[in-house]
């Protein structure tokens, strides 16, 4: 079990730096490929986080479910901005799309 955990931590953490990575590519070059990032990386995090979640109710440690339910709705919003970013391109869009990544880590990290 402790190999699947390791496995969708490492995926989630790429998920997290694609967006970071899209967002820093359509601020700074405006690539056309940068929404599309955002929105496949946004999508890896949501359903590796989703798992994650579920591998930690399989085991015998306790939840925080306040954290994960504010996690899910931060991701959520991140993915809602990714389709929108990929719809019609924007810079605002990919900055929400970055900060909100950002404050997702925060959660993480500080709650």
């Amino acid at each position: 079990m402790e190999i699947i955990n390791s496995v969708l931590v490492f995926l989630h953490l790429l998920g997290m730096a694609g967006i970071i990575a899209g967002f820093l590519m359509q601020l700074i070059t405006g690539h056309k490929a940068s929404p599309k990032a955002i929105l496949h990386s946004s999508l890896l995090q949501l359903v590796t986080g989703l798992l994650l979640v579920g591998v930690a109710e399989m085991g015998d440690d306790a939840v925080n479910h306040v954290k994960i339910a504010v996690k899910l709705v931060v991701a959520v919003a991140v993915v809602v901005v990714a389709v929108l970013n990929v719809r019609r391109p924007s810079t605002r869009l990919a900055i929400a799309a970055g900060a909100l990544a950002v404050v997702n880590v925060a959660v993480a990290v500080f709650v």
